[in-house]
């Protein structure tokens, strides 16, 4: 994960913002993939933060959905 961004920040984002990081996210980790497979790759580690701060993009999407729902659950009860 980038050092500069947290959790909290990230729970800001709106959910259009998240999906948007998380298409950025997956495409450096395919650059990152394929740099590794050709053998350029110095910093193999990257991967392994990438694909870490996509399992939290993902679950702050997925909290953000549950508590939308939750929310719009009360609203009409």
């Amino acid at each position: 994960m980038d050092k500069s961004v947290r959790p909290a920040a990230l729970r800001e984002l709106t959910s259009t913002e998240i999906a948007g990081k998380v298409k950025e996210y997956k495409t450096e980790l395919f650059n990152l993939r394929f740099q590794n497979a050709v053998g350029h790759l110095k910093n193999t580690g990257r991967i392994r933060e990438v694909k870490k701060t996509i399992a939290r993009l993902l679950t702050i999407a997925s909290e953000k959905a549950v508590s939308d729902l939750e929310k719009e659950a009360t609203d009409n009860a």
